[in-house]
């Protein structure tokens, strides 16, 4: 059988990336440009810098990613990009150049879902994992724990009602001066602190055992910060970040092998940004061994926003027979399952 390559584009946030993948499995370049240092100034995204800083680096990802994979335009069989979720002007930029190339070239245009690429992550390092399985998605903008029956085919069991997991960690960043992005600099920071200083809420949703809310714990650390500023008291931002990361990966966890043992899963994964975050990791693993679950988790470079899930995202969608039209557009709130 021939190889099938397709090259992907992700632009839905801050990173410029592309990526050429073969089989569905086989990533022969994975090129990142990334504008942290950018929005570090600002303490966080702002969608009309990333837009155009999209539209300075696109050409030039692409260009790279296909030298790294030592291959050409001619040589594609697809072009995957993401269409959504994400910031609109940013996925427009990818949307453009993914139709560009794939009108210029007479190539199939495989529109992908940003969440579902998270997933995929997946197969990349792990070839023996198909569906289905059950996955923690946890990001900046997502918490959802799925059953993913097939590829590209989602049961949602339980997401957010509030705060996502990701965002949660941004905002608690700020509050005790850590900056953006607040998900890494609290896990680093969190290796000096005590876990159990200080006890923060953990959130149950009675009608909706496997949902997911952080609002509250968010609120009690900004509480503990308040409360110590007018007494004059000095807080110990170690042993605070140490605290709340407990709290949330300690839900996170709990949810997850909840459901892993009321479904009968015994194949569980991780995916999208929050899931490099070294003590969740650590923790999943560890409940994993415990329930004799097979655990399985993309190396942190995969689980941040790149184009090498959206390609194999794409190669899934391509040989199901997805194609979508020039009339393919950014749709910025799409929803996991839509279509």
């Amino acid at each position: 059988m021939k190889d099938t390559l397709i090259l992907a584009i992700e632009s839905s946030c801050d990173e410029t990336a592309a990526s050429v993948v073969k089989n569905g499995r086989t990533i022969l370049s994975n090129v990142i440009s990334s504008q942290i240092e950018l929005h570090k100034l600002y303490g966080g995204v702002v969608p009309e810098i990333a837009s155009r800083k999209h539209i300075e680096k696109v050409n030039q990802v692409i260009e790279e990613a296909l030298k790294d994979a030592d291959v050409t335009l001619d040589d594609l069989d697809a072009i995957g990009v993401t269409y959504g979720p994400g910031l609109v002007g940013a996925l427009l930029v990818g949307v453009a150049e993914a139709k560009a190339i794939a009108y210029a070239k007479k190539l199939p245009l495989v529109g992908v879902h940003h969440i579902e690429g998270h997933v995929s992550a997946n197969y990349i390092e792990h070839p023996d994992l198909e569906p289905p399985f059950l996955c923690l998605i946890v990001s900046g903008g997502h918490t959802h724990l799925v059953i993913v029956k097939d590829y590209g085919e989602f049961e949602i069991l339980g997401r957010t009602r509030d705060d996502a997991a990701g965002e949660a960690f941004d905002k608690v960043a700020r509050a005790i001066g850590l900056g953006y992005p607040g998900g890494p600099k609290i896990d680093k920071l969190s290796k000096e602190g005590n876990s159990e200083a200080i006890v923060f809420p953990r959130a149950k949703i009675g009608d909706c055992p496997y949902d997911f809310s952080f609002s509250g714990v968010k609120s009690a650390v900004l509480n503990y910060i308040n409360q110590a500023q007018m007494k004059g008291e000095e807080v110990n931002r170690a042993d605070l970040a140490a605290s709340f990361q407990k709290a949330v990966v300690d839900v996170l966890v709990e949810h997850t092998m909840l459901a892993a043992k009321d479904y009968s899963m015994d194949k569980i994964a991780i995916a999208g940004g929050v899931a490099s975050n070294g003590t969740l990791r650590a923790a999943m693993e560890k409940a994993c061994a415990q329930n004799g679950y097979k655990f399985y988790r993309p190396s942190p470079i995969f689980c941040t926003d790149n184009a090498a899930m959206i390609g194999v995202a794409a190669y899934y969608e391509y040989m199901k027979g997805t194609r979508h039209g020039w009339d393919l557009n950014a749709v910025p709130n799409l929803k996991l399952g839509e279509r």
